[in-house]
């Protein structure tokens, strides 16, 4: 056995062992129960062809819950797979002129080899990527199954455009009015669109947020949110058209929804959307409409966008007739209404909504107030909308009603009218899952001038994504201009037809794999039965970023699942953990243009003074001054990403793991430390010289019989176990895990081992650290776990259990005071009463002299910490 740790030796050779032997292959028993099971599960990535260290520390967490778990008996699943279809890839075809299909494996089989040396215990007999047929011939179905059931339709929508993507985005991936992806803003057009109705499970997926306690509250608040459930009264504004400006087709109901309806009598204007039907109907005859309309298009469309753009409108000449005064009121189109969130028309209150208010301030549109503050004649709306609840005026007949009465007489009023009645609305909108780009999943529709969209035949499908086409400089998908993948026959009639060119949203495939993975790539089926046994994902990790986007489609398509009888439960992951950032130093140089580049950590030479502070940075290269930026999330964009592999060609996998695990608890963001990583290699090297100094054979001969010594060494081992045991399994405390393992191998260090006691006290800690660490450091801990005697794989090796007699203590050291001074310390047993405590203080000869001299008013005992006597 080596004297010096040398983990480029040892690491490779300990994963060629598991590899030998298949070790983390998961074969469930016949006889197996939910109880006995553990499924573990990191968000899988994308194929980009490199790790990175967030993507470490990601997996790292996943792979120590794994191995911990199996040491408690568990059979466990931990699979990896690859979300393998999206925009990089096509990306990348036109930059290398290279396939996507290729670029996507060749990046595949890189990444493999990089978890593979970082030792996670991925099961990679259940390896998947969602861009094989094998995989998306099962969401094909399933959404051919939605589609019988009505949960699927295709319609003409306002839709958010990426201009630079070249496809629709869905309004979960419009982040601060710009594509979650390309970063550009997004437009609004009018093009044919294939949904998915999860307006249909939105009271659900809601509601069983209740049932997921082991979820963070600030996922859950942002599902809340997205959802948006609100009670108000949905009402009818009949238009009429003085300048007979509409065409006799035009609907002219306009239908609003409002959660204040005790405000109504305060409606001084109607707001609808440049997409509404009555902005259509308006445009052709109306060139500042038709400018305004276009100008809209290319509005941010978040709310925060919204509630900050400066509010512009056109009126459209119509008027609308109050439903209960049947006073007339404008019409305006205005910027800040959109045409996908409730029906595209608000009735507009400005007295009582800020947003109106604007806009009516800068169009001189009247202001009524209607609700004044319970402790006021009138509210002052000269300066802003009042937007509180409270007593309405001005609206009779509902003069001194508050507003919550309000509520309910105008609502019984307007249904009495026939022209409105209270209704449930939420904010999230059908999921739109077409996509106009080529690498992803062929949606499987046909279409037929006699027979209209029909649905691929089950026996055909897949229908496979054609891998040899030619991308030109427009950007459009290939599948537009590919004959032999479009022109088909109607399944129905036999006659000519053309396939929907259309892919999926890269969330459809997403949203089951944790399914498919505990269904083992069955061919037969898209989920098998014995999933259930998996299913729900006993631990979820993955990033906050994914709060709505992923997690809330899983949610839904879970309950999808379930509703065809693929899955027994409500909820696919029952406890989720979101990994904090992992931040790091960024370095640039400014460019005339007035941008910056950036230089890899890597790139960069730095003096420091003799605190450690940086007093120069210098590009490597030419010697060249840089700027040391602040610290940021490693990103590509300021170039501050750390290889891991560098890392592990310098100290190894376990080193790496070890510093992600203790840098900082899972859930906070990591500062990423060169220092720290030294430290952590140093423990490492530590630890290896504790126990390859220790001969196991000097503890043969020993009894249990301990000396107070040994006692406290003992104890220090068994509230290291208790410690670490709940660290890792109930709090996720990895980093506080470490710490108390590293303190028992500090008190180990400093033990004098001259007898076979002493000998096997310090093996008994050694054995233990080794244990502990196994799902942290698993390759040197197996080799640490031999030179204690062992032969076996570490990773079978059971849980330590803590020996609970070992926990009792004999005796503890009580501080005494006397008036809040320290005057001494006693020596005690804990098991004691109190009082037979305070005698031995008074007792002792240090004590006595200072508690003698006067009279003790009053006693203060802290168990197991001190006594302070009060004299006067």
């Amino acid at each position: 056995m080596t004297a010096h740790y040398n983990p480029h030796a040892l690491e490779p050779e300990i994963q060629n062992r598991w590899a030998d032997v298949d070790a983390f292959r998961t074969e469930l028993p016949a006889d197996a129960k939910v109880e006995d099971t553990f499924y573990c599960l990191s968000m899988f990535p994308y194929p980009s062809g490199y790790l990175h260290v967030g993507h470490a520390r990601n997996y790292t967490i996943g792979d120590v819950i794994s191995r911990f778990q199996r040491m408690l008996g568990k059979h466990v699943l931990h699979p990896m797979g690859w979300d393998a279809f999206g925009l990089p890839a096509e990306n990348a075809a036109l930059k290398n002129g290279v396939s996507p299909a290729a670029w996507t494996k060749e990046n595949i089989t890189y990444m493999r080899a990089q978890f593979k040396r970082l030792g996670f215990s991925f099961d990679w007999s259940r390896e998947l990527a969602t861009c094989h047929p094998d995989y998306y011939r099962w969401e094909q179905w399933f959404f051919l199954k939605l589609y019988e059931k009505g949960l699927v339709y295709r319609k003409n929508a306002v839709v958010n455009w990426d201009p630079v993507d070249q496809t629709v985005l869905a309004n979960e991936q419009v982040v601060d009015g710009k594509g979650w992806r390309s970063g550009a803003p997004v437009e609004r057009r009018e093009i044919p669109q294939w949904f998915l109705k999860i307006t249909d499970y939105a009271e659900e997926l809601l509601a069983s947020l209740d049932e997921l306690p082991e979820w963070p509250e600030q996922v859950r608040a942002m599902q809340r949110h997205w959802i948006g459930k609100s009670r108000g009264v949905a009402l009818q504004f009949d238009v009429i058209d003085p300048q007979h400006l509409l065409t006799e087709q035009t609907d002219t109901s306009l239908q609003v929804f409002t959660t204040r309806p005790d405000t109504l009598m305060g409606v001084t204007y109607l707001a609808i959307a440049a997409q509404h039907p009555l902005s259509t109907a308006l445009a052709p005859n109306n060139a500042a409409l038709r400018l305004f309309i276009e100008d809209c298009r290319h509005i941010r469309v978040s709310e925060a966008d919204i509630a900050t753009l400066d509010k512009a409108g056109i009126d459209t000449g119509l008027k609308a007739i109050h439903p209960l005064s049947g006073e007339a009121v404008p019409i305006w189109v205005a910027n800040f209404v959109l045409s996908d969130y409730g029906t595209g028309a608000v009735m507009s209150v400005p007295a009582h909504d800020q947003r109106d208010w604007e806009f009516a301030h800068t169009y001189g549109l009247p202001i009524k107030a209607v609700i004044r503050p319970t402790d006021a004649e009138a509210a002052d709306v000269s300066q802003g909308a009042f937007t509180d609840l409270g007593v309405l005026y001005h609206s009779a007949p509902y003069d001194g009603l508050t507003s919550e009465a309000a509520f309910e007489q105008i609502s019984h009023d307007l249904k009495q009218a026939n022209k409105g009645e209270q209704h449930t609305q939420f904010r999230i909108r059908d999921w739109s899952v077409s996509r106009q780009r080529y690498w992803g999943t062929p949606i499987p529709i046909i279409y037929c001038e006699t027979c209209g969209s029909v649905p691929v035949p089950e026996s055909d499908l897949p229908v496979q994504l054609p891998q040899s086409v030619t991308f030109d400089d427009t950007g459009s998908s290939p599948l537009k201009r590919l004959d032999a993948f479009i022109n088909t026959d109607c399944p129905q009639c036999g006659k000519p037809a053309h396939r929907e060119t259309d892919t999926f949203d890269t969330f459809m495939e997403s949203s089951w794999y944790y399914a498919r993975f505990a269904s083992n790539n069955n061919p037969h089926t898209m989920v098998t039965p014995d999933a259930n046994t998996w299913l729900p994902v006993d631990q979820y990790v993955g990033g906050i970023e994914h709060a709505v986007l992923h997690l809330l489609y899983a949610r839904f398509f879970h309950k999808l699942m379930r509703d065809l009888g693929l899955v027994s439960s409500n909820e696919p992951f029952k406890r989720l953990l979101c990994q904090g950032m992992v931040l790091a130093e960024t370095y640039y140089q400014d460019l005339e243009n007035g941008g910056k580049k950036y230089f890899n950590p890597a790139e960069i030479d730095i003096e420091r003074d003799q605190k450690g502070r940086i007093i120069r940075a210098s590009h490597r290269a030419d010697g060249s001054t840089v700027v040391c930026g602040p610290i940021e999330k490693m990103s590509k964009s300021k170039n501050n990403g750390v290889d891991p592999q560098q890392l592990i060609d310098t100290y190894g996998a376990d080193t790496v793991r070890l510093f992600s695990m203790f840098a900082a608890p899972p859930d906070q963001s990591l500062e990423w430390s060169d220092s720290g990583v030294e430290g952590s290699f140093r423990f490492l090297k530590k630890l290896w010289r504790l126990v390859m100094e220790h001969d196991p054979k000097a503890a043969q001969t020993a009894t249990k019989t301990w000396t107070s010594t040994q006692q406290d060494v003992r104890r220090k081992i068994h509230h290291t176990i208790a410690k670490t045991t709940d660290d890792i399994s109930r709090r996720y405390r990895f980093n506080t895990a470490i710490a108390a393992i590293m303190e028992l191998s500090n008190t180990l260090q400093k033990m004098v081992r001259t007898t076979p006691e002493d000998h096997a006290v310090y093996e008994e800690g050694l054995r233990s650290s080794v244990l502990l660490l196994a799902p942290i450091t698993p390759h040197i801990c197996q080799r640490l776990w031999e030179h204690l005697g062992e032969t076996s794989l570490l990773l079978d090796q059971a849980w330590p259990k803590v020996d609970e007699q070992a926990l009792v203590q004999s005796e503890i050291t009580l501080v005494v005071q006397v008036n809040g001074k320290l005057r001494g310390k006693i020596l005690v047993n804990p098991n004691d009463e109190q009082s037979v405590w305070v005698a031995a203080a008074t007792a002792e000869p240090s004590i006595q002299k200072f508690i003698h001299a006067g009279q003790i008013r009053k006693t203060i005992v802290v168990p197991g910490k001190l006594i302070n006597f009060v004299v006067t």
